[in-house]
């Protein structure tokens, strides 16, 4: 898939802010021809003359001004990142000189590139596949090591490997079908329905083995939805703001301070958590208070985490029964908040009230006493005792301690996540078909459906508006 481009684009790739250096890329059939033209080297007169993947030092000017030393890497195509013809000048990091330096390449006979338009021109290219080339975003944007991992191994193209194994197994027996049909002289199809039943329900497998990776893959590139829940004044703030190392919530005595949802992002142990501070849950007639604790309790629907934080110095009352009973059957921890002081509320307290606060959903008392499977932590925020066991509780919640990148492919792209679910659909089709006895090309029909959804992934059946709306979303200059 390559493409011919008649426009040279440049950008300045480097953040738009005083720093150490900045670097302005240009990349098209005129690049080298362009930087000669604003390149005064040491020692060569003229960069076309020079080897790919070499790095010149020498000034950019304008006319007969000088406007900065700089160092110059040429990359000559097919062997760069976009497959064209590129050069990368390494620049002051002020802002204006980047500016300036830019404003030179597009008056030589640049232009502007669009976002992601380096990246979008390496797909075009044949470069990267399409998924490599979301990799290229999810890895700027990553926000935790497991986030960073997943993406260059992606960039790698474990995702494209995988897809173009199934691909590879549904375009042969779609082949195989057109073929007998064309021909049914020399090729039988007797009995090709339960050999390709077996062949679709690898198939299936391998598809629901990709999916079942989503949630995780939502968790590793987003962070995990967290809500602190608890009593009003219970320390819920307190831990908020040891976690994420400063007073971002307003602590006091004074029950009922939080009235609405406070937002943060913080990263523990290379996981995200996007965690809401939420209003205490108790019975009030104070309508902002009311207003709040409704939200909290709305947030703690949607969370994939709920960390219900208890004042252990206080005895337990009906609104902790509430809380407890939100909790049921949601993934959660229980922190005994405050064991700096006199504990009377004890982890068998909290697991006699937790079943006690939904009655109705224990059978009977084996089973009751068996399905308690919710951490309990002696914390305390105010001393920053048990956050580290709350930390490493987390990681073994999530990850069962360890994320294993070698093998293991997590989807982390809601788009891939369709396209396999789509794939999965057309895949049950060519299943029910074999069952009901249809004809073989009633096959070839759901089978192409899977080929070409799968191939959404990679891009090889992606429509131009839908591939220009993904780059789209891209940072300038990448």
């Amino acid at each position: 898939m390559n493409h011919c481009y008649d426009s040279t684009i440049a950008a300045i790739s480097t953040a738009m802010s005083n720093s150490g250096i900045g670097i302005v890329r240009m990349s098209g059939p005129k690049a080298v021809e362009i930087v000669d033209r604003v390149y005064r080297g040491k020692k060569e007169k003229k960069l076309s003359d020079q080897k790919s993947h070499t790095i010149h030092y020498g000034y950019i000017v304008d006319g007969n001004d000088t406007v900065d030393e700089v160092l110059v890497m040429l990359m000559r195509g097919p062997h760069s990142y976009t497959g064209e013809d590129t050069v990368e000048i390494n620049c002051h990091g002020g802002v204006y000189i980047v500016k300036r330096i830019l404003e030179i390449l597009i008056k030589n006979g640049a232009r502007p590139a669009e976002p992601g338009e380096f990246t979008k021109r390496a797909f075009l290219n044949g470069r990267l596949d399409l998924s490599q080339a979301e990799a290229v975003g999810d890895l700027i944007t990553s926000q935790n090591e497991y986030a960073l991992q997943s993406s260059i191994n992606q960039l790698k193209g474990n995702v494209k490997k995988k897809i173009n194994e199934i691909r590879k197994k549904i375009i042969y027996h779609t082949a195989f079908i057109e073929t007998a049909l064309d021909d049914p002289e020399h090729i039988s199809v007797d009995g090709y329905g339960e050999e390709l039943r077996i062949v679709v329900d690898d198939l299936l497998k391998e598809i629901k083995s990709l999916l079942d990776t989503c949630d995780d893959g939502r968790i590793i590139k987003e962070g995990i939805q967290t809500v602190i829940l608890g009593k009003p004044n219970a320390g819920k703030s307190s831990l908020l703001n040891v976690l994420i190392g400063e007073d971002r919530a307003i602590v006091t005595d004074i029950a009922g301070t939080t009235r609405d949802v406070l937002e943060e992002h913080i990263n523990l142990q290379g996981i995200s958590l996007n965690i809401m501070d939420t209003a205490g849950i108790r019975d009030t007639k104070d309508i902002v208070e009311k207003i709040g604790v409704d939200k909290a309790k709305s947030q703690a629907g949607k969370a994939d985490l709920i960390i219900y934080v208890i004042d252990a110095s206080s005895p337990l009352d009906e609104n902790d029964n509430e809380i407890l009973s939100l909790i049921q059957g949601k993934t959660s921890i229980i922190l005994l908040n405050k064991s700096d002081l006199d504990m009377i509320v004890t982890k068998q307290e909290v697991e006699k009230a937790y079943f006690a606060s939904n009655l109705a959903k224990k059978e009977n008392e084996t089973e009751k006493e068996n399905s308690f499977n919710v951490p309990i932590i002696e914390v305390s925020a105010k001393n920053q005792q048990g956050i580290d066991e709350l930390e490493n509780t987390l990681k073994n919640m999530f990850f069962a301690g360890n994320l294993s990148f070698n093998d293991e492919i997590y989807i982390t792209n809601v788009r891939h996540k369709t396209a396999l679910q789509d794939a999965d659909t057309a895949l049950q089709k060519v299943i029910e078909s074999i069952d009901a006895g249809m004809p073989e090309d009633f096959y070839s029909i759901d089978l192409l459906d899977a080929y070409e959804s799968l191939g959404n992934i990679t891009g090889e059946t992606m429509g131009e508006d839908l591939v220009n709306e993904i780059f789209s979303k891209f940072c300038m200059g990448k």
